[in-house]
């Protein structure tokens, strides 16, 4: 990678000091939950943890982060009453990060609060839940969810959900079921944020029709540049106009580079054959990856590869529905000038570089993604003036059993 010039990088960090960077998506609380089992006496956050992890919090204030949706995200595999129990847990760990680090983070509930955060020199700290198994089929643990602080659900993550259909997994509902519907509906009274990241395009096209309120792509690029599932597809994009909705590209190498994507399927195949989940991230998985890497060179996506993605995405959407979303500690590789928290600056400086405008960028950073916030908190306002809490079932909809099944909570799978 070129290294950026030091007057964008120096024009880079200055804009940050007062648009800085609302990241969709962070997997540091799972992170935790691997490595120490939540223990912040034994993995400091304070302290440099950059041989453990992506995140700490010197480098989330050089990356210039001012918000950060901390993803409360379990394995698809866990399902049912221990899907709900291991987002608890999540959520717990999140708290007791803020409740530990005061002076440096602050929860934030509403857009209001991550704009206070900021003004007192605090990452405010929002939560998104990552999968729609993570409710259970049950809208009032949607609700307890909301009452507990999270601000967005991501409808799916690589598995379906009887629900709604996933981008890795094979079509079922045909996008949104009549109770999917009905969830989104439920999101939109609460004012938590539909997340369409990890969703099918059917899925992503049918929340679009159904939802009152500005949605999320909360770490997705574009799936014209690497045609990647996970990726959003154009004619998605250009429907972000109209609903008023954020895009916010994510740093995955396999998301936004094709080389990389075909490296990751032979070192899935790798990982399976010693015994591996396709995501584990645990050292055994990491040191049967890095021998893969030994054997068979890993290709480098970069910050102008992601700059690609979003320089295309600016075309089709337009500035005002562009974000970021790194999925930092969900994923095992980052593109070289993102490695990590404090890469941001990098990014903004390869945007500065090829003619975006100090106003795009802000727009970028900070200012659409607390307007997408606001817009919902707006429209829960107006819906709860006529509109009481659903009381519908997957059962009574659908006419399917609302039980997701039951798995343990050893589970061990990665996030991205």
């Amino acid at each position: 990678m070129t290294p950026p010039s030091t007057d964008h990088l120096a024009r880079a960090r200055a804009l940050l000091a007062t648009a800085p960077v609302v990241d969709g998506h962070n997997d540091l609380p799972w992170a935790m939950r691997e490595l120490a089992g939540y223990d912040l006496d034994a993995v400091d956050l304070a302290d440099d943890q950059r041989h453990h992890l992506h995140t700490d919090l010197d480098r989330l204030a050089a990356g210039g982060v001012g918000a950060q949706f901390w993803s409360v995200y379990v394995p698809a595999r866990l399902a049912g009453d221990a899907a709900v129990s291991a987002t608890l847990e999540q959520i717990d760990f999140v708290r007791a990060l803020v409740d530990r680090y005061p002076e440096r983070l602050a929860l934030a509930l509403t857009a209001d609060q991550a704009e206070a955060a900021r003004a007192e020199g605090r990452i405010a700290s929002l939560m998104g839940a990552e999968g729609g198994h993570s409710i259970n089929s049950s809208l009032a643990t949607l609700r307890a969810l909301h009452r507990l602080g999270v601000r967005y659900l991501t409808l799916t993550h690589n598995d379906n959900v009887p629900w709604a259909d996933s981008a890795t997994d094979e079509p079922s509902a045909g996008g949104l079921t009549r109770f999917g519907e009905e969830v989104v509906r439920e999101m939109n009274r609460l004012g938590m944020l539909v997340d369409l990241s990890h969703t099918s395009p059917d899925t992503m096209r049918h929340a679009l029709r159904v939802s009152e309120a500005p949605v999320v792509f909360s770490h997705s690029s574009a799936r014209a540049l690497n045609d990647h599932p996970r990726n959003i597809p154009d004619d998605v994009l250009a429907l972000l106009p109209a609903n008023g909705g954020v895009a916010m590209a994510t740093f995955v190498p396999q998301f936004v580079d094709a080389r990389v994507a075909a490296w990751v399927a032979g070192a899935t195949e790798e990982l399976a054959a010693h015994g591996f989940h396709p995501l584990a991230h645990t050292p055994a998985a990491m040191k049967v990856l890095h021998a893969y890497q030994e054997r068979v060179a890993r290709p480098v996506a970069t910050a102008a590869t992601v700059a690609d993605h979003l320089d295309h995405m600016r075309e089709v959407a337009g500035i005002d529905h562009l974000g970021v979303g790194g999925d930092f500690d969900g994923t095992a590789f980052t593109p070289a000038g993102l490695d990590d928290v404090s890469g941001y600056p990098n990014l903004l400086a390869e945007l500065l570089g090829r003619g975006w405008t100090e106003a795009e960028l802000a727009k970028l950073t900070w200012q659409n993604p607390l307007r997408v916030l606001r817009a919902a908190e707006e429209v829960a306002r107006q819906l709860r003036a006529t509109r009481a809490p659903s009381l519908a079932t997957l059962e009574g909809l659908d006419g399917v059993d609302g039980e997701e099944g039951v798995q343990g909570l050893e589970d061990v799978e990665g996030a991205a």
